[in-house]
């Protein structure tokens, strides 16, 4: 298994994107991502270094892995975040960064300076009100003015809404509007199930839904499919004479599983190989015992499940008892 190039499941599929989240912690405090009690953290010692991190993500890059994202929590609260940028994109591969967008104006330079293009940023709502409710903060004209000096920087700008109905499902069209005169792309992503965040159906907006508000409010002629890139997670499309785009993350109604191609790796060193998996591998503790890491890498991605983290039907992935054996969403990464 250790002379593979590539990181190979058992269905023949090649992982070449890695997730690296950096940190548990978060400077917000959504409710469909950390339950309301709040968490409890991992104890520093039992984190990934700024060391160990670098040293993790060379043995990936090794097998053959392209793309990192820094994700988190929050991954700009994470100290020593400018040197790990540094050294990850000093490796052959396409850094990106999800974020919250509020320390954004601090890293928009460094970012320039090391190549660093792709920045999804996290907003569920146009309105302030709804955004101190949705976040438990107040942080919205901060994190609006960061994303508008991210667009005029020049960066390849993601917005990540998570639609719930009866919280923000009538902000679809004002999202799609906001691509009107902004180079940006719109990701609607359905809310999903994780312990802590009183998930349910009922409050789903899919891809089906999406788009009959867009067929209600747009012509049909107005509506263009764009053209889905290999292993893509989302359904993209555009208004005609719109500068940006949107798409939806079907998670839920739609899962994307058979072209996955992503591996997590949670702040604590451990390896999910799907975002709904209960089971891991421990990555941090075979490094800090000498063991090889490329082969426990390689043994721990084949065994990756078909689908959902092994639940094959809707009845077992929405089944409370599964996805609350989950980690809540801030702990394992986005």
């Amino acid at each position: 298994m250790n002379n593979q190039s590539h990181i190979t499941d058992q269905f023949g599929r090649v992982h070449d994107y890695l997730r690296i989240s950096l940190t548990e912690r978060c400077n917000l405090r959504c409710f469909y991502c950390m339950p309301e009690e709040g968490i409890e953290l991992t104890e520093k010692k039992n984190l990934m270094s700024h060391e160990e991190v670098i040293f993790i993500a060379k043995q990936f890059v090794e097998l053959g892995v392209k793309k990192i994202r820094l994700t988190g929590g929050e991954p700009l609260i994470k100290k020593n975040i400018e040197k790990i940028i540094r050294e990850l994109t000093a490796l052959p591969i396409n850094l990106g960064i999800t974020t919250n967008g509020i320390l954004l104006d601090k890293h928009i330079d460094l970012f320039k300076e090391c190549g660093v293009q792709d920045v999804n940023i996290s907003l569920d709502t146009l309105d302030r009100e709804k955004f101190n409710k949705i976040t438990r903060r107040d942080y919205f004209e901060r994190v609006t003015k960061n994303i508008e000096a991210s667009i005029k920087s020049g960066l390849n700008v993601k917005i990540n809404v998570v639609l719930i109905k009866g919280v923000n499902d009538d902000e679809i069209i004002d999202f799609i509007e906001y691509t009107k005169n902004n180079k940006i792309s719109i990701r609607f992503i359905e809310f999903m199930p994780f312990d802590g965040n009183k998930w349910n159906t009922e409050k789903v907006v899919s891809l089906d839904d999406v788009l009959s508000q867009i067929n209600a409010n747009y012509q049909p002629h107005q509506l263009i499919k764009l053209e889905d890139k290999k292993n893509d997670t989302t359904k993209n499309y555009r208004i005609k004479g719109y500068e940006g785009s949107f798409g939806v993350i079907s998670t839920v109604s739609n899962p994307f599983c058979d072209s996955c191609n992503r591996i997590r790796l949670t702040a604590n060193g451990q390896i999910k190989n799907c975002l709904f998996s209960s089971s891991e591998t421990n990555l941090l503790e075979a490094l800090r015992n000498g063991e090889d890491v490329k082969s426990i890498i390689l043994k721990g991605v084949y065994h990756k499940k078909k689908v959902r983290g092994g639940m094959t039907s809707d009845n077992e992935f929405f089944d409370k008892k599964n996805y609350t054996k989950n980690r809540s969403m801030t702990v394992i990464g986005g």
